[in-house]
């Protein structure tokens, strides 16, 4: 890395002295993006410095997440879905919504078994605009074998068309239909979980919380993934610039927020019941895992939130994995970081639903 920006720096200093104005512009930039990208990678583990060097120029080089590009970035998340396993079942259903709105489409994995089992209701990520919960059933069916329970992952509606009351509602829906059904499904009511990734994670957060404050179902435990939390950031509030750099950066995360809310993030009149880190009391709320890389644009905001759910004497667990950044236990890399980050979290949801 530093052999490349010795080379681009000694360039531009070459074509600026033979008056070739235009080449030396083009080099400097260049020497000067170089720069940046060694100082962003120095951050990044070494175990994923391979794979965030040919994602740091896509985050880079991709257009700002907009309504204008908004359909063609769902249509590229859409193309890496994956093909679901034949050897654990699952089933798409459409319930009943809340009073007053629509049906609301869940996929139903490993469930109907005799003997009651713990059950994970799972919110997917994408910003709070993209993503769906179909792409989830691959990982979910992983995760269902190796814990012996069930999942319902939820389509919940999309920001901007649907705002944060609408996706709250919907998730809510399919709470209430697991702990209503079940008998049906094989399920422990008492032993039912909220898990999500990045919005995911902010959606399970706002479920958790509107589970306890609502009195109707109780829930057992909460996993967050480096999980989307605070509107301030990137907003109204400023991160460290090694932060957010790769994948999920403070631009799209404005946008994300902007959208769910509908309303400009970050200011004083945002509803707090839309935002997790608004919150002000988190007693009764269920016992957490929280775990974020180093590097991702919400690492701050994730540990304050554990750090307000220890002090209300909520059961908290918290992983910060060092140099990695958002959405990186997804990502094809050979890493024992990567391994021992899932192995931590399969651990935590087993102790989480009682199953030892």
């Amino acid at each position: 890395m530093m052999e490349r920006r010795t080379f681009l720096a000694s360039a531009a200093a070459l074509a600026a002295a033979s008056g070739l104005g235009k080449v030396s512009t083009a080099l400097a930039q260049a020497a000067a993006q170089a720069a940046d990208d060694d100082a962003i990678l120095a951050h990044v583990h070494p175990e994923l410095r391979a794979i965030a060097k040919r994602i740091l120029p896509m985050t880079r080089g991709s257009a700002p997440l907009s309504r204008a590009t908004l359909a063609n970035e769902r249509a590229l998340n859409a193309g890496y879905a994956r093909k679901p396993r034949a050897d654990v079942p699952f089933e798409k259903r459409q319930i009943p919504g809340s009073a007053g709105r629509p049906p609301v489409t869940i996929f139903v994995v490993n469930a109907g078994r005799s003997g009651l089992r713990p059950a994970i209701v799972h919110t997917h990520g994408g910003g709070f605009v993209t993503g769906s919960a179909q792409n989830a059933v691959l990982d979910l069916q992983t995760l269902c074998q190796q814990l012996d329970c069930a999942a319902i992952s939820v389509e919940y509606r999309l920001a901007p068309e649907a705002t944060w009351r609408d996706s709250l509602e919907d998730n809510y829906a399919a709470l209430k239909w697991v702990h209503g059904n079940a008998g049906e499904l094989g399920v422990d009511p008492a032993r039912i979980a909220l898990m999500g990734e990045s919005a995911g994670g902010g959606h399970a957060a706002l479920l958790a919380i509107a589970a306890r404050d609502r009195r109707e179902v109780s829930i057992r435990f909460q996993c967050l993934i480096y999980p989307m939390l605070d509107d301030r950031t990137g907003s109204s509030r400023r991160v460290p610039a090694h932060l957010g750099q790769i994948i999920w950066t403070p631009q799209r995360n404005r946008f994300g927020w902007e959208s769910f809310l509908g309303m400009k993030p970050g200011g004083t009149n945002v509803p707090a019941g839309a935002v997790p880190a608004r919150l002000r009391d988190f007693a009764g709320l269920p016992p957490a895992f929280i775990g974020v890389g180093s590097i991702d644009l919400f690492v701050e905001e994730d540990i304050a939130y554990a750090e307000r759910l220890i002090a209300a004497g909520v059961q908290t667990e918290l992983q910060v994995v060092p140099g990695a950044f958002h959405g990186f236990d997804g990502l094809p890399a050979p890493s024992k970081l990567i391994a021992q980050f899932k192995a931590t979290k399969l651990d935590a949801l087993r102790r989480g639903l009682g199953l030892g």
